[in-house]
C-alpha cells in the first residue's frame, strides 16, 4: 500500500464509507462533468474593447506597462522599444513557443535566446495563454514552450497577450483550458500573474521584485 491509498483509507474510514459507493461515485463524476461555476461579478462582463479596456486598466493599476501593437509582426519591434527606452541590455530569452518563434526578431538588433533561464537572463519573454480582464492578470501555461524559469528569474518579463484570447474572469480560464486540452489532460503548472512580484511583509513598504521579476511589460497584439 502506498502513502496516498494510506492517506485515502483513512479519510474514507472517518467519513464511514468504502469509496465504492454507487450514489456517492455518480454525484462526484456528474460534478466533475459539468463543471459547474460559482457566482460571477458582472463587472467584466463586457464586449471584447470593454474586457481590453478593463484589462489594461487593471494591470497598469498594479505597475505593469502596457503596449498594444496592431499585429503580431511589430512585437520585435516592441520588444526592442522597451528594451532601450529603459536602458536594458538588447537581449533576451525565450522558450520554443511557435507563436514567438514565428515573430521576425532578425529584423530587430537583438539577441535572442532559446530555452529555460538559469538566472542569468536579466530579460526574458514568454507568451501568455489567455488574460483576465476582471483583475489584469494573465495566465501563462507551463512546458518547454514557455519555461516557468522565464516567469520568475529574469528582472524583466515581457508577455505577449493576443486581445483574443483575452476573458472576463477566472472561472473563464479554467473553460477555455478544459476544452482546449481536455479535463484530463491540465498543464503541469498555470502561473497567474498579476503585476510585477511584490512583498509587503517588511515595515508594510512594498518592495518590486521580491519573489520574482522587478518589472512586467505586457505586448498586447489586437490584430
Amino acid at each position: 500500500m502506498t502513502s496516498r491509498d494510506t492517506i485515502f483509507a483513512s479519510i474514507r474510514r472517518s467519513l464511514h464509507v468504502k469509496g465504492d459507493e454507487r450514489i456517492r461515485t455518480a454525484i462526484v463524476e456528474e460534478r466533475l462533468d459539468r463543471a459547474p461555476k460559482g457566482v460571477v461579478p458582472a463587472r467584466a462582463q463586457l464586449d471584447a474593447a470593454g474586457k481590453l479596456a478593463l484589462f489594461i486598466e487593471k494591470a497598469e493599476g498594479v505597475q505593469a506597462s502596457v503596449a498594444r501593437v496592431p499585429s503580431a509582426k511589430e512585437v520585435p519591434g516592441e520588444v526592442a522599444r522597451y528594451l532601450r527606452d529603459n536602458n536594458l541590455p538588447a537581449a533576451l530569452r525565450m522558450g520554443d513557443d511557435p507563436r514567438l518563434s514565428a515573430m521576425p526578431w532578425k529584423e530587430t538588433a537583438l539577441d535572442v535566446t532559446t530555452g529555460r533561464s538559469n538566472g542569468l537572463d536579466l530579460s526574458g519573454i514568454t507568451h501568455a495563454e489567455t488574460a483576465i480582464a476582471e483583475t489584469g492578470t494573465l495566465a501563462i501555461l507551463s512546458g518547454h514552450e514557455n519555461p516557468t524559469t522565464l516567469n520568475f528569474l529574469p528582472d524583466n518579463h515581457i508577455v505577449v497577450l493576443n486581445a483574443s484570447d483575452l476573458v472576463a474572469d477566472l472561472e473563464s480560464v479554467w473553460a477555455r483550458l478544459r476544452k482546449k486540452v481536455g479535463k484530463g489532460e491540465m498543464p503541469r503548472t498555470v502561473n497567474f500573474v498579476t503585476g510585477p512580484s511584490r512583498s509587503g511583509d517588511i515595515e508594510q513598504t512594498i518592495l518590486l521584485g521580491a519573489h520574482g521579476p522587478r518589472a512586467l511589460h505586457i505586448v498586447v497584439v489586437e490584430g
